[in-house]
């Protein structure tokens, strides 16, 4: 994939107006400026910030529209933020948008994708890449053309019973 000509606040500020989240989780050292330009438009938008570890109990009972990890991986051991990006993915969120400086953060394309992540976007600038990972658990499976009643043994009992 090409870097792109957009920068990553308008990547991130394209997706917040393509979900337009009411409940934000937002997970870094500090907040992104396409967070503070949604809110901006979108007052009844709520956001909840950690910085990695998941201390304030008010956020570990809660679930998000859309968690957004920016400045965050970079700065966290490789286990704690995979424990960090399934949890947040498991528990708090349908939809993840991770932005992440690779080589900075000694993490490798397949991790993400073995999270179930897709990368959306790359950007380039000076030495410095980015890469934004989306994940959405509307459309991150395919469903397999095999699952359906004409590969079933007996198609007209499809979807009737359950055992």
């Amino acid at each position: 994939m090409i870097a792109n000509a957009r920068t990553p606040q308008q990547a991130l500020a394209a997706l917040l107006e393509q979900y337009q989240p009411e409940r934000i989780l937002q997970v870094g050292q500090s907040r992104p400026p396409a967070l503070d330009a949604y809110l901006a438009g979108h007052p009844h938008s709520q956001v909840d910030h950690i910085d990695g570890t998941f201390s304030d109990a008010t956020v570990v009972q809660q679930r998000y529209d859309l968690a957004l990890i920016v400045d965050c991986l970079e700065h966290l051991p490789k286990r704690r933020g995979r424990e960090l990006l399934g949890g947040i993915r498991n528990l708090h969120a349908s939809r993840l948008a991770v932005l992440v400086d690779l080589e900075a953060s000694d993490w490798q394309t397949t991790e993400f994708f073995s999270l179930g992540l897709q990368i959306a976007d790359r950007f380039q600038r000076d030495a410095q890449t980015l890469t934004l990972f989306t994940y959405d658990l509307l459309d991150y499976k395919q469903i397999p053309d095999w699952l359906n009643a004409k590969f079933w043994a007996n198609p007209q009992m499809f979807g009737k019973y359950w055992w």
